[in-house]
């Protein structure tokens, strides 16, 4: 017990001072990381120079995220300044105006697409900063990117949270799943994939619905989900036309392509019917007059919409601090060459780069190799090994998909430059922050890694451990607070699969229940965790300028978090005694 609220700690003052008081990540994250290293040392005895490596191997995790979120950031401010938002707004204007139908065209179906693709925060980065550009507050189209894009979390980055997240914990296994269905990991790790598909696809139904009301009740003229009604049989057969290629690609095909497939097969039949004039909502729906937004809705960026560029801007003479970047875009009326696919064109550039190096295995190993493409490093000889793929990772896609774009464009040197400085400055204040909080989440899963501990297991392993302990029978029903725990923390379903698939699986034989199902309800906490993470939204927030609302965008992404904790239990509870009791 003593264990477990030491282990606790560390997230009580997170949530107490973030969540709770509302204070800073800035002044959060460094008292918060300070706490889980003096208990290391102090109660698992883990020696400082592991608890520097722990913190080091934070700092590299970090700087990756980083290059993720200045990728976007350049790339967004390129499409601004050269008018291409203005003119994919007015693209959206064809298929619908309507706020509503926006959060379900991008927040989800263009979301999800880009988790399958590249996963690692990339949905958010791209997606936030796209509804900021088209008039959206920028909490509103953090909370909906965030939410949007969660189902497909499981199956992100061509699959990785389950071949690798599942795959290499599950290995120390490996006799136990031998014995009990006689497969070898990978397929066993496939198998509890699929059931993932089903579980998540099930629940999954209703996200397009969740993000909608989210926005229209938090952000509308008044708190109210009546306009919600309008869009409700839009909303359903989104989530359905996503979840059945979802749940067939994971069943029929594997792990790889569910996140791929389902956003562009369920994506392509719901703009066909909007464009066939089915599922339009028959009112319009938009958000309040800018003058009436509260202060906390909006950052540092100040939102576009169907009018940004309009103004006069002299960007000779103006400080680029004190110039928000749709105002200095380019009018869109300037540049009457500027087709809708053309303005398009960096984000299919994007996805094109991104599916290239992710699919295609020798570029995908190219990529990664050291020491010029991807650094590695074991930090003081501990064992703790920090990486930077610099190569590989999805900002120096987005970074090159914008520099592809001004030629495209037709930029000039200036409106480059300001581009690239605007994402600088931007980038500053949540450095500080994901150098701490990563960190701390590195001593939490690595406190006994130097193997003399007098605690047997890391913090985060404590906290499940004591979770199972407390519900007994019950476990089911809470087994994806378990994923959710790991994802909160290290904000990754790949690292919470690492953490707690082979937890799971034992919990599963202690308590005699099906192993393949209670691995595969991992999923489902780690992919709603992610919206909760907190340097999953600092980096969301980081993208359309508004760090300093970390705390109030967890809170509302408590609503969702909520309904898919509560629906994931019960699934995972019949699965367990009623439908699935027989599978090992």
């Amino acid at each position: 017990m003593i264990d477990t609220l030491l282990a606790l700690t560390p997230l009580l003052i997170v949530a107490a001072l973030l969540v709770g008081a509302l204070w800073s990540a800035t002044r959060v994250m460094p008292i918060a990381w300070a706490a889980a290293a003096i208990i290391a040392f102090a109660f698992w005895e883990m020696p400082l120079e592991f608890v520097a490596a722990a913190s080091l191997t934070g700092v590299m995790a970090a700087i990756e995220i980083l290059w993720i979120v200045f990728g976007a950031l350049v790339l967004l401010y390129t499409l601004m300044r050269s008018g291409a938002v203005d003119r994919i707004n007015a693209g959206f204007a064809t298929i619908s105006d309507d706020r509503r139908v926006q959060v379900i065209l991008l927040a989800f179906f263009l979301a999800t697409f880009l988790e399958g693709v590249a996963g690692f925060g990339t949905p958010a980065a791209v997606v936030a900063p796209l509804l900021l550009a088209l008039g959206f507050p920028a909490l509103a189209a953090v909370i909906a990117a965030l939410i949007g894009h969660a189902i497909a979390t499981v199956f992100g980055a061509v699959g990785t949270p389950v071949i690798v997240g599942f795959q290499q914990p599950l290995g120390a296994v490996e006799g136990s799943i031998a014995e009990g269905t006689g497969q070898t990991v990978p397929q066993y790790a496939a198998e509890a994939g699929a059931f993932a598909a089903l579980f998540n696809g099930t629940l999954g139904i209703l996200m397009p619905l969740v993000a909608v009301a989210m926005v229209v009740y938090f952000f509308g003229e008044e708190r109210s989900l009546a306009p919600v009604k309008g869009v409700v049989p839009l909303a359903i057969v989104s989530g359905v036309a996503f979840a059945i290629p979802y749940m067939a690609t994971a069943f029929l095909v594997g792990p790889e392509l569910p996140s791929l497939f389902a956003p562009m097969v369920g994506g392509a039949v719901v703009v066909g019917l909007l464009r066939a004039g089915y599922l339009q909502p028959k009112d319009e729906w938009e958000f309040p007059p800018r003058e009436e937004w509260p202060d906390h809705w909006v950052g540092t960026i100040e939102p576009g919409g169907e009018d940004a560029g309009a103004e006069d801007v002299d960007t000779e003479d103006a400080d680029t601090d004190d110039i928000d970047a749709p105002a200095a875009a380019k009018d869109v009326n300037s540049t009457p060459s500027m087709g809708l696919l053309r303005a398009w064109s960096p984000y299919l550039v994007l996805t094109v780069l991104l599916i290239g190096t992710r699919v295609i295995e020798p570029v995908q190993e190219f990529l990664q190799q050291e020491p010029f493409l991807a650094i590695s490093w074991d930090v003081f000889g501990t064992g703790l090994v920090g990486g930077i793929s610099w190569a590989y990772v999805p900002g120096t896609w987005l970074l090159l998909s914008a520099l592809i774009a001004v030629p495209i464009f037709g930029m000039d040197g200036e409106e480059v430059v300001g581009a690239w400085k605007e994402a600088g400055e931007k980038i500053i204040a949540p450095a500080i922050v994901l150098f701490f909080v990563i960190a701390m989440v590195e001593i939490m899963l690595n406190t006994n890694a130097h193997g003399t501990s007098p605690i047997d297991a890391s913090m985060i392993v404590v906290l499940a451990d004591g979770t199972a302990a407390t519900f007994g029978p019950a476990y089911p029903m809470v087994a994806p607070v378990v994923g959710m725990v790991g994802a909160f923390v290290a904000g990754s379903i790949t690292v919470s699969n690492i953490t707690f698939a082979a937890f799971q699986f034992e919990v599963a034989l202690a308590l005699d229940m099906p192993t393949t199902v209670l691995v595969a309800s991992q999923s489902i906490g780690a992919s709603i965790g992610n919206i909760i993470a907190i340097h999953n939204v600092i980096a969301a927030l980081a993208t359309v300028g508004l760090v300093g609302a970390v705390g109030r965008g967890i809170r509302l992404n408590l609503i969702p978090l909520a309904y898919y904790l509560l629906g994931g239990g019960i699934i995972t509870t019949l699965a367990v005694y009623v439908v699935f009791p027989t599978v090992f």
